[in-house]
């Protein structure tokens, strides 16, 4: 099952949350006893969702807990508010944005050398004045420990710098593996006890065997309750909905796929596969297992191209250029006398602050970070993170003594705490109740006495999906074909036309359509002024234009329609008197598509939909809509290939890389492990290459040109119909924030926390 279902199941569980409970306290005086004036132990307070109280650079995992380390750390690499990198931090680079001028520094210069043998060098030459909070200065080699935790063969937190191709990683991360992963690949009759013991393999088998057993109880005792009205009656169907093939109708069974699906990665399997549970829930003291790193042989003393050039300088030396590697490689630089041992560092010696395998040090400080950001983390208690200004930080010490981040359990709770004073900034979904309740607050208006409004374009975009193998011409082996290709634009012709008027009712100006799948937000979006540039889905299945300057919205609706039915024609449909009357073999005259809007038609892509299901039945076409009251089964349809058509959105990163999404791995005969080409079963050998292509070069230009012929490639299959772009919102308390001291332009990329120094109360 993929995460996309793991980070589902998390924002439904938060949703629940968030209508429990009122923010908790956390608005008054830091207290401890000082002897300030009152004035200046006042807070500024920031409302938050719930934290989960991984404050690690290394081991956080959810936005909220990034946000509190991101407050006490300094990163190797800074951006601008457009996302590019800084490569002289030190001085500090001024780029225009917006029509003003910015300068932006950081701890950093960056120098990238790519040689005439295809390899690259990025050397780094980091500043020398430089301390964390606690007054101990930074060197590189405080860079070297965070970049080695981040590359032991026992990491397992969301970094990927171990993936990138940096000389000599392969041989450091060989001859050790994880007490969990040489069990359970030595089998369940090994008799083998080199690297452990046959009492510890006996326990490990126990657990493991209790905790598959419970996860496929529980999945089905969820199923069963929650799925009956989808077919769910048995083990056999709910295993199915859940995505799984269990033909004995037996728990055991179920237990069997689970752990051929999964293997040793018990905590995945259970992050994503549970239906309520947590990982200590049903398997205690996995961690004890999945942490414990085994020497199994000979592996290098250390990563050959992680190069120390001096106390304030290295060199990280890679076998071949990989554009996104840059945006691995802005580590949180982490103190190593505080997160490891700085007697167990000698870099000479191939030591470098814990033992290779052991990151127990580390991990016994996810909860309370320590860096060279802007705010020395306090405590967390009661809800609330408490942080105190760091004095000594190198953009300057910030100019509110206090800051809090305060849990709150609603969007509701959030606006309705600025409005009354309990909180001076947060980050509310920006729906219309909430853009209706600020302009009440102020008179009318969205920015005004009461609340200043801040915009930004959403990093992702919404979307209508349709999988290839489950909408085609001739079965899933033709996907590819002329035919499907034109069953598919068929539906794109009909589903594009009806974005404006969709987007425009449910958004208004807090969103707007977008003509390829890519965030806006994105340098490789292709902007209209851009040679090529075209509308989705506006020619027809002769290559003309649909649409005329001079058409009307009726006038661009009855063109669709029949452009559309061209399409259906080409796909081999009988066509009688402008109707579909009989589909070729492996397609039909009826599709289904999904669409969670609670049961209610809540959903930016609803009306398009309905719009839709007229249009098509004019031509003989029903068009299914599934409005699910519950999001998830959406993911579960997805995950089991039985969705034909649906409407989600995609997040987005910085980076505008495909690999992900959209690359196939058709050259080695399965799906990109861990990606999300499931959904869309694209298999184009020339996409791929393309993608691969856009990677292996830091050329921006040639990579936009690149990737603008992936996205052309992506609307030929006609797999994906890019609907929207959509906002978020950051407000502040006008009546306590001083608005003049906040980050200005605040961007997708550039957030109100990057400068954080600078904010001040009023």
């Amino acid at each position: 099952m993929s995460k996309m279902k793991k980070m589902l199941a998390i924002l439904l569980a938060l949703a629940m949350i968030f209508g429990l409970a009122a923010c908790t306290s956390g608005g008054g005086s830091q207290g401890g006893g000082t002897d300030e004036p009152e004035e200046s132990t006042t807070p500024l307070v920031v409302g938050y969702s719930p934290f989960s109280s991984k404050f690690s650079p290394f081991f956080s995992e959810t936005a909220y807990d990034q946000d509190v380390y991101t407050m006490t750390q300094a990163s190797l690499l800074t951006s601008d508010r457009t996302g590019a990198i800084i490569y002289k931090g030190i001085e500090g680079e001024t780029i225009p944005y917006n029509g003003t001028d910015y300068t932006y520094y950081g701890p950093a210069d960056l120098e990238v050398v790519e040689n005439a043998d295809g390899t690259v060098d990025y050397n780094f030459k980091l500043r020398e004045d430089l301390v964390f909070s606690d007054g101990t200065p930074m060197t590189i080699d405080d860079v070297i420990f965070s970049m080695y935790v981040l590359c032991d063969p026992t990491y397992d937190g969301s970094s990927t710098l171990f993936a990138q191709p940096i000389t000599g990683m392969a041989a450091y991360r060989s001859g050790m593996d994880t007490l969990l992963n040489l069990i359970f690949n030595a089998g369940r009759d090994n008799t083998d006890f080199t690297f452990f013991t046959e009492e510890q393999q006996t326990a490990f088998w126990e657990k493991y065997d209790a905790a598959t057993t419970a996860l496929a109880q529980e999945i089905v005792d969820y199923c069963l309750e929650s799925y009956a009205d989808y077919g769910a009656e048995d083990v056999t169907t709910s295993a199915a909905l859940w995505g799984f093939d269990v033909p004995d109708n037996t728990i055991e069974g179920f237990a069997a796929a689970l752990e051929e699906a999964y293997g040793a990665d018990v905590a995945g399997m259970i992050n994503t596969e549970a239906a309520g549970s947590t990982v200590e829930d049903l398997f205690p003291g996995l961690e004890e297992y999945s942490t414990a790193g085994v020497s199994t042989g000979t592996s290098a003393p250390n990563i050959e191209g992680i190069k120390k050039t001096g106390d304030y300088s290295m060199t990280i030396h890679m076998d071949e250029v990989d554009a996104t590697a840059i945006y691995q490689l802005g580590v949180s630089i982490a103190p190593l006398h505080y997160y490891g041992d700085k007697d167990a560092y000698d870099y000479d010696n191939n030591n470098f602050g814990f033992p290779k395998g052991d990151l127990s040090s580390v991990r016994a400080k996810t909860t309370q970070p320590m860096g060279a950001g802007p705010y020395k983390f306090i405590k967390f208690e009661n809800g609330v993170v408490y942080f105190e200004a760091n004095d000594t930080y190198y953009q300057g010490a910030p100019k509110t003594k206090y800051i809090n981040f305060q849990e709150c359990m609603s969007d509701d709770d959030k606006l309705n705490g600025v409005i009354t004073g309990t909180i001076d900034i947060t980050d509310p979904s920006f729906s219309t109740d909430t853009i209706n309740a600020i302009e009440k607050a102020n008179g009318g208006e969205l920015s005004g006495a009461k609340v200043e409004t801040n915009t930004v374009d959403n990093l992702g975009y919404g979307y209508i999906g349709i999988s290839a193998d489950s909408v085609n011409v001739g079965g899933k082996e033709n996907k590819a074909s002329d035919a499907s290709k034109a069953l598919r634009k068929a539906f794109g012709t009909i589903f594009s036309v009806y974005r404006d008027v969709a987007v425009d009712s449910y958004y208004g100006d807090r969103a707007s359509v977008i003509n390829y799948p890519i965030s806006n937000t994105s340098w490789a979006a292709p902007q209209s002024t851009d040679a090529g540039y075209k509308l989705a889905f506006s020619t027809d299945v002769n290559g003309n234009d649909i649409y005329t300057s001079d058409m009307d919205a009726e006038a661009k609706y009855a063109a669709a329609k029949e452009a559309a039915l061209g399409f259906f024609e080409a796909a081999g449909y009988t066509v009688e008197d402008g109707k579909c009357v009989a589909a070729p073999e492996g397609a039909a005259l009826e599709y289904e598509v999904w669409i969670p809007a609670d049961g209610s038609g809540d959903h930016p892509s609803f009306m398009i939909l309905t719009e839709a299901h007229d249009a098509l039945a004019e031509l003989g076409i029903n068009l299914v809509v599934k409005d699910l009251s519950n999001s998830s089964d959406l993911w579960t349809g997805l995950e089991a290939g039985s969705v034909p058509m649906w409407c989600a959105a995609w997040g987005a990163t910085v980076d505008p890389d495909m690999y992900q999404i959209y690359y196939s791995d058709v050259a080695n005969g399965g799906a990109n492990p861990g990606g999300s080409n499931y959904m869309y079963d694209i298999a184009d050998p020339d996409l791929d290459q393309m993608i691969l292509d856009a990677r292996k070069s830091t050329d921006q230009t040639y990579r936009k040109a690149m990737y603008k012929a992936c996205l052309d490639t992506i609307i030929d299959w006609a797999v994906e119909i890019p609907v929207y772009q959509r906002q978020n919102a950051i407000i502040f308390s006008a009546e306590r924030v001083n608005l003049d001291t906040i980050t200005p332009d605040i961007t997708t990329f550039y957030g109100w926390m990057s400068e954080i120094q600078n904010t001040e109360l009023k």
